[in-house]
């Protein structure tokens, strides 16, 4: 199994060209634990990256959200 983040910009749509500064932006992961950790220690250079929300994705299968990364207003 492959857990990997999908990237969404304001629009919804795929946030283009994401450098989340880690090297893991199309990455997969083994876990889904490890998934969530990685994006609890990136989601602040994902967010100056332009990515608006997240998704989580095991093998093409949406998991969950889109969750957004920005902070309540």
């Amino acid at each position: 199994m492959s857990w990997t983040w999908r990237f969404l910009g304001p629009d919804g749509g795929p946030a283009p060209n994401v450098d989340d500064g880690a090297g893991r932006a199309d990455a997969g992961f083994p876990t889904q634990s490890d998934a969530e950790s990685w994006l609890g220690e990136h989601w602040r250079a994902l967010v100056e990256a332009g990515v608006d929300s997240v998704m989580l994705v095991e093998d093409g299968r949406e998991v969950y959200g889109p969750m957004s990364l920005k902070p309540p207003d």
